[in-house]
């Protein structure tokens, strides 16, 4: 009872909620947490959620959130004049905040090139225009880099594995998949008609790719590739490993991944022929249903 009492209390706080600029910001997303360090407010960042990992000093942070959930109660707690989201996953859970008049600043970009309208879009939200400014500025010329040096067609085909097991892809609009385009590459499952469709094993050894790569810190990620060396990919040794705390995150930083992928990319179209032939799957459908 006590503590409903206390949500009332807190919900009942005096909202005076001025045009000045935000000074206690609560971040629920780890890209935005990242981005307010970058554009100079990590200082008034009062809470985070639990993904929020970078930079290291922000770990110190309240939590008040997860991937599944909002804790309003906490949230309210550090009576935040700001609170950073992402719209399409947390929009519907942070309408109560909204109804209590609390700001929210909802990020969704949906490429890379979107991304510097966002930190742009909250450097003028904090009034930290100049040095939203300055990095986003700065992202932009490193993307317009790599697209000139990497983004001519390679024809080299690509599987990004996302995840194992179940053995899990990308394509569309995940960004990822938008790496591959980015540096010239040719992604396995671009056509798949949901953003992260789990795959079978024998679509990828059909497919037959030239280059493998995975989205994981742990070294044994693409260790089951080894027992399939009639795959392009795997005769060759072309198996790698993406950073996905970079990749995966909207950020500046993704960047640094994009490269990675590239540079894969653009070794695997110097070691290889061009086209590659299907290759027969020999060990028939139960091997593939393990990997569905």
């Amino acid at each position: 009872m006590a503590r409903y009492v206390a949500l009332i209390c807190l919900l009942c706080w005096p909202l005076t909620l001025l045009a000045a600029a935000p000074m206690r910001i609560v971040s629920l997303t780890p890209h935005l947490t990242e981005l307010l360090f970058a554009i100079g407010a990590g200082d008034r960042i009062v809470a985070t959620d639990d993904a929020s990992d970078f930079p290291p000093e922000v770990t110190t942070r309240p939590h008040v959130a997860n991937y599944r959930s909002i804790n309003l109660e906490a949230l309210l707690a550090q009576k935040p004049d700001l609170v950073v989201a992402w719209h399409s996953a947390q929009s519907r859970m942070l309408a109560p905040i909204e109804q209590l008049g609390i700001p929210v600043f909802y990020s969704e970009p949906t490429d890379f090139a979107s991304l510097a309208t966002e930190i742009r879009a909250l450097g003028k939200r904090l009034e930290l225009e100049q040095a939203a400014n300055s990095q986003a500025d700065a992202y932009l010329a490193r993307l317009a880099e790599l697209k000139q040096r990497y983004g001519q067609p390679k024809h080299i085909k690509v599987f990004y594995q996302l995840w194992h097991p179940p053995l899990t892809s990308v394509s569309g609009a995940a960004w990822p998949a938008q790496a591959i385009e980015l540096c010239g590459g040719e992604n396995l499952m671009a056509k798949a008609k949901t953003p992260y469709p789990q795959v079978s094993l024998e679509q990828v050894i059909k497919a037959n790719p030239a280059l493998i790569l995975a989205g994981s810190q742990d070294p044994g990620a693409l260790r089951h590739w080894q027992q399939w060396p009639m795959i392009d990919a795997v005769k060759h040794q072309r198996l790698q490993l993406i950073n996905s705390d970079e990749l995966h995150r909207f950020t500046p930083r993704a960047l640094n991944a994009v490269q990675q992928v590239c540079d894969a990319i653009e070794q695997a179209n110097h070691s290889s022929p061009h086209e590659t032939t299907p290759q027969p799957f020999q060990n028939g459908p139960n091997f593939a249903r393990e990997y569905e």
